[in-house]
């Protein structure tokens, strides 16, 4: 894990109201909201950017729709003052967005990302941005994913959620839970007032 984030950007991926509906699977992880949240605060904190993604579907009845209630982000979770929102209609963040642009604008090179649902939007990111030569890191305790059915019966998202983490941390991203990287933070912060 880098201990200078000076050229990390924070990426929340679809924390929205929608997943919380009853037409969505059982989702497991309790703690995805409070971590994602200290992450956000803790890099506002830093002064570091964050760019917010936020899946607009154009799938028709869609609760991520554009007009559906289930757009709006979670409470607490957001663009604050002039942090930019990307919004996308597929999986990747990057896909169909001025996300890439905006990143290397930026002079980013570590992307820090976290969000709903681990197997789908959050991974994808992930892929796609070690692909295009980011350094990555997941955060898989603030992420969170569903029950999926497979034909057979249903995986746990617990399950589903493990699996995918440790495809991502083999290949394309480091792993770190909530607190590693905000006591990382802080140290790194510490050493930078020094």
């Amino acid at each position: 894990m880098p201990s200078d984030f000076t050229n990390a950007v924070l990426l929340p991926i679809d924390t929205q109201k929608a997943f919380d509906g009853p037409s969505w699977p059982r989702r497991w992880n309790k703690a995805v909201d409070a971590n994602g949240l200290l992450l956000i605060e803790t890099w506002r904190a830093a002064g570091w950017p964050i760019i917010h993604i936020r899946h607009d579907s154009v799938e028709p009845n869609s609760t991520l729709g554009p007009n559906q209630p289930g757009n709006a982000f979670r409470e607490g979770f957001g663009p604050k003052g002039e942090e930019p929102l990307v919004t996308k209609s597929v999986n990747s963040a990057f896909i169909g967005t001025d996300l890439d642009l905006r990143l290397r604008r930026l002079g980013v090179d570590t992307i820090v990302a976290f969000g709903i649902s681990t197997d789908m939007c959050v991974s994808t990111t992930v892929r796609m941005g070690a692909n295009l030569g980011y350094r990555m890191i997941l955060v898989e305790d603030a992420c969170d994913c569903f029950d999926l059915p497979d034909g057979r019966g249903t995986i746990p998202a617990e399950t589903v959620h493990r699996t995918h983490v440790a495809t991502l941390g083999f290949e394309f991203a480091k792993v770190v839970a909530t607190r590693e990287l905000v006591q990382e933070r802080t140290a790194s912060g510490a050493v930078a007032a020094a």
